[in-house]
């Protein structure tokens, strides 16, 4: 790996609907080359896939029961606020239903499948610009025990999710037993500092990754922790 990495915020998109094609918008925007990593927000993804409902701005329960009904089991509550499991096995507040950045009255859910997303933009890109690149789409999470939030990779394609590096060797030539590197979520959360939470900027280029990093991956496969491996559920 060269040992930088340049992350450069996608401009000049349009606002997005239903039945728009992601790849083919971003490869109009920017010039791209193999082996860029593309990060795309949810947002832009739940639109494009028809992922926006009705929510009563005056009932003031109307988002935690949509919540709800996102979920396949709520964790904790407090007030109107829930914690809950989504069917892809993401532990979030309010199953990611989201207000921000969409008109009174709507709601922004989760992609289905946000791998599936990933793949479709990158095979988009591929179609339309000739190159082979990655494909991570963002969410923005808290943590627990943390204050603040970040973004994280909710999907992937042909950008790993985790690179293992455990068997390798330290600086100090000791070997790694348990290291394994979250790479996805990592590059998520680089690119979200150039686009921001209200900049309107939802596409970011990451430049410069490890080619090694470049191979089909999941995050539901990869990155979302077995229950059985689970110590706090």
């Amino acid at each position: 790996m060269s040992g930088s990495l340049v992350v450069t915020g996608v401009a000049g998109l349009p606002e997005i609907v239903a039945g728009d094609s992601i790849g083919v918008l971003v490869a109009r925007c920017v010039p791209l080359c193999a082996g860029d990593v593309v990060v795309v927000t949810q947002k832009i993804v739940s639109k494009s896939e028809g992922r926006v409902v009705p929510l009563d701005p005056d009932d003031p329960t109307a988002k935690r029961k949509l919540a709800e009904s996102e979920a396949v089991r709520v964790l904790r509550r407090r007030g109107e606020l829930v914690v809950t499991e989504t069917r892809h096995g993401f532990v979030c507040a309010s199953s990611g239903v989201d207000l921000s950045n969409v008109a009174d009255g709507y709601a922004v859910l989760l992609p289905v499948d946000a791998d599936r997303s990933a793949r479709r933009i990158r095979d988009q890109i591929r179609h339309a610009a000739g190159v082979e690149v990655g494909v991570v789409v963002s969410d923005t999470f808290g943590r627990p025990w943390r204050r603040g939030l970040t973004d994280v990779a909710i999907g992937c394609a042909g950008i790993a999710g985790i690179v293992d590096l455990r068997g390798q060797l330290d600086a100090l030539g000791r070997e790694l037993a348990i290291t394994e590197v979250c790479v996805a979520d990592e590059i998520a959360g680089a690119a979200d500092l150039v686009m921001g939470k209200s900049s309107g900027i939802p596409v970011a280029l990451v430049r410069g990754v490890d080619s090694a990093w470049l191979r089909e991956s999941s995050v539901r496969d990869e990155v979302v922790r077995p229950h059985d491996e689970d110590l706090l559920r």
